[in-house]
């Protein structure tokens, strides 16, 4: 495992708008293209299994997280089953204004990688993560208001 550090990303959305966008399957479910096949069972109010399907070395491979939303700064997450098995990391979103920065925080582990490279990959997960998000909330926005 390694820890990881990833600080000051935005989002062009009030935090509000952000977790309506992140918990609603119709809007964050369509827009990812790191990610098919996503479905969600939830547990709690709090808590969500999420299994999907990400690229993996050319191929689509299956994994399945548990998601802990603690309205209204952290998401926690822990990866169950897939590369990522092992993973835990939280989001931490802080209100700015008509914007919202996400610091993430976590320990995480990639299962095909050795540990020497999996900081690396946990930042180019990271980044994809967010290449997907950014513009899709900046358009859930438009429409939500």
């Amino acid at each position: 495992m390694v820890f990881v550090a990833d600080e000051g990303r935005t989002f062009d959305a009030p935090i509000a708008l952000l977790w309506k966008y992140l918990f609603s399957s119709e809007a964050h479910d369509a827009s990812p293209t790191t990610t098919r096949r996503p479905a969600f069972e939830k547990v709690s109010e709090v808590t969500f299994l999420c299994g999907s399907e990400r690229p993996l070395q050319g191929r689509w491979a299956p994994d399945r997280l548990r998601l802990s939303r603690l309205l209204p700064i952290p998401i926690v997450t822990e990866w169950l089953e897939g590369v990522l098995a092992g993973s835990k990391f939280v989001y931490v979103c802080t209100p700015e204004g008509p914007r919202t920065r996400i610091d993430v925080y976590g320990e995480f582990t990639f299962t095909i990688l050795p540990p020497k490279e999996v900081e690396e990959a946990a930042r180019e997960f990271l980044d994809s993560e967010f290449r997907d998000d950014a513009p899709a909330v900046r358009e859930f926005v438009v429409r939500s208001t």
